[in-house]
């Protein structure tokens, strides 16, 4: 069933510098529309709020009946740079007006300054850079490489790639099933023995956060490091915005190299400046062998990559390792722009700064509704809070699906991740965004919560 009807609402008119709304919601003109998505797309599609996007610019998405929202989602964290940056949009143009749009594996000028960019911004020793469509394609990536690094050590006897509880790392065969939420891998059936989920130490859902727990979870699956070909953890969580603890990465980054196993931080949310730093895995004071990215990369465009090193990601010949739409030149013509865009404007610096008026701001309303607000995580320009239902730490995905259905009615524009375990309301602005939008995003948001709970 989809999780948001169609059926418009009365909502109070908004009128302030930054949001407008002077139509129910859903618009009843955009019904037609909506209808004609849910007719000729599968049910799945409809799993976020009603909001009929005709444009978006900067921090503020807009349709076309006068409604304005704050966006609070970045286009499920793609929009760093914010909506349309007008550098962005420029280098697109030029590379369409220049007039090559596709050339597979051929060369290209463009595909090769995207590539040497993004070795430019990556840690020492990561300086290979292949480029890809989607995060999930990236993570794909990263475990074929890391199982060919462990069969190139010891054969089939080191093929075990270790992931976390409730970790995403995309919709497709693999990514779903180095994925941590049993649901969303039901249909699998036959799932990989060798691929093995051990807790994540979140310090909520996993109260306990020694490393010592990640080796007994191994020890109790019958798992030795010697058979162990790559561990692969998202930087933080990406349904709930949780980081592990820094000593626990350190260790874990410690046991990898013991036991010749690749270390790979799925950064596709996390990188680009989300968190405050131009790496989410900055925060842990650690290098991975393979970075997975995307989102924020190109700030619009559908790219991603798998950043290493050189012995890993030359494992295969030349024409073995490749992809239709590698390094797409208008793509990575936007890529060249983000990344310009995210250093001139100081991004990664910015989002630090307003972090740290988003993530107390985010403390002080749990402080409000305790019992309805688990905890609060996050970093940077990204953050979740957990639902929970009164009393305890159950999960309340009704009440996190309320919030945001009453945010947008005010516009606040926010997405509801579906298919996570647990229930949460995520935190992710633009990094664009200052302190004056950002502080009215925190009023309207705790106007929703005490409606909700009320």
């Amino acid at each position: 069933m989809p999780r948001f009807d169609l059926v418009p609402r009365q909502v109070p008119p908004v009128e302030t510098k930054y949001r407008r709304i002077k139509t129910p919601i859903p618009v009843p003109e955009s019904i037609p529309i909506l209808q004609r998505l849910r007719q000729f797309e599968p049910q799945s599609m409809s799993g976020q709020p009603p909001v009929l996007w005709d444009r978006a610019e900067g921090i503020q998405v807009y349709d076309r009946w006068g409604n304005m929202w704050l966006d609070w989602s970045s286009g499920v964290l793609v929009t760093n740079a914010g909506h349309g940056h007008p550098a962005i949009r420029q280098s697109i143009r030029q590379q369409v007006d220049h007039g090559l749009l596709h050339n597979y594996c051929f060369p290209s000028e463009v595909r090769a300054q995207a590539v040497e960019q993004l070795a430019r911004v990556s840690p020492e020793g990561l300086k290979k850079v292949f480029l890809l469509t989607t995060g999930a394609e990236a993570c794909e990536c990263a475990i074929k490489l890391a199982r060919t690094w462990g069969r190139k050590l010891a054969g089939d006897r080191k093929i075990t790639i270790v992931t976390f509880h409730n970790a995403f790392h995309g919709r497709t065969l693999g990514a779903q099933m180095a994925g941590g939420i049993p649901k969303l891998k039901e249909w699998i059936v036959n799932l990989d023995k060798n691929m093995v989920q051990v807790p994540f130490p979140d310090g909520f859902r996993c109260p306990d956060t020694r490393f010592e727990r990640f080796v007994e979870s191994l020890d109790a699956m019958g798992v030795t490091g010697d058979s162990v070909a790559g561990v692969m953890t998202e930087t933080y969580q990406g349904g709930n915005a949780s980081f592990a603890p820094p000593e626990y990465i350190q260790k874990l980054r410690a046991w990898c190299d013991k036991h010749r196993a690749l270390l790979i931080f799925d950064e596709v949310q996390a990188g680009f400046g989300r968190t405050g730093t131009y790496w989410g895995f900055e925060h842990y004071g650690v290098v991975p062998d393979l970075i997975c990215c995307g989102k924020g990369i190109s700030s619009g465009l559908p790219i991603s990559a798998v950043i290493g090193r050189q012995e890993v990601m030359d494992l295969y010949p030349p024409g073995s390792m490749t992809s239709t739409h590698t390094g797409n030149p208008v793509c990575a013509a936007s890529v060249l722009a983000n990344l310009r865009v995210i250093e001139e404007e100081n991004l990664v610096e910015h989002a630090r700064a307003m972090g740290e008026i988003l993530q107390p701001g985010l403390q002080a309303i749990r402080q409000r509704f305790p019992h309805h607000i688990g905890a609060v995580h996050g970093k940077g320009m990204v953050a979740s809070l957990h639902m929970v239902k009164p009393g305890g730490i159950e999960p309340d995905a009704d009440l996190a699906s309320d919030i945001v259905r009453r945010s947008v009615e005010k516009g606040l524009l926010m997405f509801a991740p579906v298919g996570y375990a647990g229930a949460s309301v995520k935190v992710a602005p633009p990094l664009v965004m200052d302190e004056e939008p950002l502080r009215e995003s925190l009023a309207v948001l705790e106007e929703a919560i005490q409606e909700a709970v009320s």
